[in-house]
């Protein structure tokens, strides 16, 4: 797993400020360790003064099932544009008309 990003850092003391355990609030931050996943909880945790952890852990997991669609769609994306480029270099246009 890699590293934790600032902002999961800064995630971590939130849990820590209110009130989770150090283990709870260490699982959480290695599973959203990226600026834009960690930022995600953070937002959402904003709008809450208390919530039970198996809410935190619901939506730390939709942030996942989110972040997967997102990398997937652009990996669909780069391979369709490679596809694309491969098309247009070897495979010359031919213009309908012209058959």
């Amino acid at each position: 797993m890699k590293p934790k990003s600032a902002v999961s850092k800064e995630l971590y003391r939130i849990l820590m400020e209110k009130g989770y355990s150090q283990e709870f609030s260490d699982l959480i931050t290695k599973n959203l360790n990226t600026d834009f996943t960690a930022g995600r909880m953070i937002g959402y945790l904003s709008h809450y003064t208390d919530l039970p952890e198996p809410e935190i852990v619901d939506e730390m997991l939709a942030i996942l099932s989110d972040r997967n669609r997102i990398m997937q769609k652009k990996d669909m994306e780069a391979t369709n544009a490679k596809w694309n480029e491969m098309r247009w270099e070897r495979f010359p246009f031919v213009d309908e008309d012209e058959e």
